[in-house]
């Protein structure tokens, strides 16, 4: 399979000082996390952007535009590395030169690159950013990983931003958790005959602010957290 460089990836535990302070809101947090990459990030404010794997081509186009114009502001973005909507976040937050940080939480050991075909998006973001996994190195994907990788996502974040998710998704499963530690829930909507749209309007439905731009998001961020990455000129 695909792989990262072992040698680089590191344990951090829960005891240690650059542990990330919101995995503590977690009943279980990971102990220890894996990390490879920048782990001066993990304190960061961040935002997760997650939605289907079979995203449309619009929803492709709103993770990107949305990411890059969350990162050009100084949050970090979080996803799972996912195809589909999770990977337009992730290549729109590293921005034009692909050079800004954006975190990837994984479903696999950080030595394995899951899908196989973003092999060399994770080497982006491990060259500028970070990837973390509660999985030990040379454990492959399974069904069972995802929803546990997704609670990381859901707990790192300051909010969560749903782009894409049919009525039965794990980025429902990442919003509802997000909601119950008290993140921020986004959604963007759609045609009302759009499959991939309900997920979204249910969210709407249930108290999750609707969004048409990056400005939606950013007004509704906790008042205490202040951007720490280098700005960069965005599309918004």
């Amino acid at each position: 399979m695909d792989t990262l460089k072992s040698p680089h990836i590191i344990q951090l535990r829960r005891s240690a000082p650059g542990y990330p302070v919101r995995l503590l809101d977690l009943f279980d947090p990971p102990n220890p996390l894996y990390v490879y990459g920048d782990i001066g990030l993990l304190n960061l404010p961040m935002i997760a952007i997650v939605g289907s794997r079979a995203a449309s081509p619009e929803g492709i186009k709103n993770a990107s535009d949305f990411a890059q114009a969350l990162s050009a502001e100084g949050y970090l973005v979080i996803s799972g590395l996912a195809r589909g909507i999770d990977g337009a976040a992730h290549l729109g937050a590293l921005g034009p030169n692909q050079s800004h940080p954006t975190l990837a939480v994984c479903g696999t050991g950080l030595d394995i690159v899951y899908p196989r075909e973003h092999l060399a998006l994770a080497q982006s973001i491990g060259g500028t950013g970070l990837l973390v996994s509660e999985l030990a190195p040379g454990m492959g994907p399974k069904a069972c990983h995802f929803p546990r990788r997704n609670r990381i996502i859901a707990a790192l974040a300051l909010g969560i931003l749903v782009i894409e998710a049919a009525e039965r998704s794990g980025s429902l499963i990442t919003a509802r958790l997000g909601s119950e530690l008290g993140r921020e829930i986004f959604a963007i909507p759609g045609s009302i005959h759009h499959p991939l749209s309900r997920g979204c309007h249910q969210l709407i439905q249930q108290g999750a602010k609707l969004v048409q731009s990056p400005k939606d998001v950013l007004e509704e961020l906790p008042k205490w957290s202040k951007p720490h990455l280098k700005p960069f000129k965005a599309l918004f």
